[in-house]
């Protein structure tokens, strides 16, 4: 459904385009220059000008971060897929012919590297994909490393609202960890039409183009895409929810949900939670579903067993975060333990994804320590 040559293949321009490249595709620059026209850092960086392409994409960066990692699920991939994908554009720059936007072009070379990613990845996970839940609680479970879990997404900078007057997600809503883990679950191509048309607003016959294929298939990708989500996808997003709740209510909410963790306070959990909560916490396998059963594993684990916890409120995937650190004692440091992930139903929590690692609280612009 795709051509990779057209992208793919670099052209040479000389030692100047070959001394720029490293530059040219990273978020730091050594200076600020002066003001210069779009047209003419067009002309420039046909010319080897790394500084122009930088600043060219600059202002794309973070929608093309956004779209990688809804493509692919996962931070770090999409961090090697933006990467990839800008070396790709600044070497075929000269096969930029100016038909479409350089947003559009740039969203064709991001899309097919993505592809790509998929085809040699396969799909993310989430605890609920991989089997049943745990009825009581399972104490000092492995980690599952073979698995390829699907990460949370620091939302920092996203904007809020529809790309454009014809996307049906709004940009939060289409980071939101239910609609990510659903466009899993699509092939990439269906996974692409989706996000270009759905999210993104570009035309039929512009995502055709993209992808190298007609108008026809992408409709019927498209087609086939909507429904799968539509059957999977809560009737309500978070960002319905949230806006419903107001911000001191769903802060307050976070609050009281890490409060009840540090205190160990199990009836001020409980008081928090709908009836069909759920619990995981990749990358462990086991999860837990239903009042009771998340309850079991409270009083376990994260309630009794774990000797200290502060933590940070934040924001991940469009949705409420907890940054937890853990101690030895009150009194010692508490180095980064999870990402938690709340998604709210009306004015409870109904789902909690704690993502375990450091890795996911430095992620979110978060000290490594308390």
């Amino acid at each position: 459904m795709r051509s990779s040559s057209g992208t793919e293949k670099a052209g040479r321009r000389g030692d100047s385009r070959r001394a720029a490249e490293s530059s040219s595709v990273s978020e730091e620059s050594c200076a600020t220059p002066p003001p210069v026209a779009a047209a003419d850092d067009l002309t420039l960086a046909r010319d080897g000008d790394g500084a122009a392409f930088t600043r060219l994409v600059a202002p794309l960066r973070r929608e093309l971060h956004a779209h990688c990692y809804r493509m692919l699920g996962s931070t770090h991939d999409a961090d090697d897929a933006l990467q990839e994908a800008l070396v790709r554009a600044w070497r075929g720059l000269e096969r930029f012919e100016g038909r479409s936007s350089l947003r559009a072009w740039l969203y064709t070379v991001a899309t097919r590297t993505c592809l790509d990613a998929v085809d040699r990845r396969g799909r993310r996970a989430l605890p609920i994909d991989l089997g049943p839940a745990s009825p009581h609680a399972v104490l000092d479970a492995t980690p599952l490393t073979e698995v390829a879990w699907l990460g949370p997404y620091p939302d920092a900078g996203l904007p809020i609202g529809p790309a454009g007057p014809a996307a049906r997600y709004e940009q939060r809503e289409a980071v939101e960890l239910a609609f990510v883990a659903a466009a899993q679950h699509l092939s990439g191509n269906q996974r692409a039409a989706l996000l270009l048309f759905d999210v993104l607003g570009f035309s039929a016959e512009e995502i055709a183009a993209m992808m190298d294929t007609s108008a026809t298939s992408v409709n019927s990708a498209l087609a086939r895409a909507r429904r799968k989500l539509a059957a999977t996808l809560p009737e309500v997003s978070q960002q319905q929810t949230l806006r419903i709740l107001g911000d001191t209510r769903v802060r307050d909410i976070a609050t009281s949900f890490a409060t009840a963790l540090e205190r160990g306070d199990a009836d001020a959990l409980v008081a928090l939670l709908t009836e069909d909560v759920t619990w995981s916490m990749p990358p462990l396998a086991h999860w837990y579903a239903g009042l009771g059963a998340v309850m079991d594993f409270a009083a376990a684990v994260p309630l009794t067993r774990c000797p200290s916890w502060r933590h940070r409120l934040t924001t991940a995937n469009g949705q409420p975060a907890v940054a937890f650190y853990l101690g030895a004692a009150p009194d010692a440091p508490h180095p980064a333990w999870s990402l938690t992930v709340l998604t709210l139903r009306r004015d409870s929590v109904a789902e909690i994804v704690s993502f375990l690692g450091p890795e996911h609280v430095l992620a979110a612009g978060l000290p490594a320590e308390l």
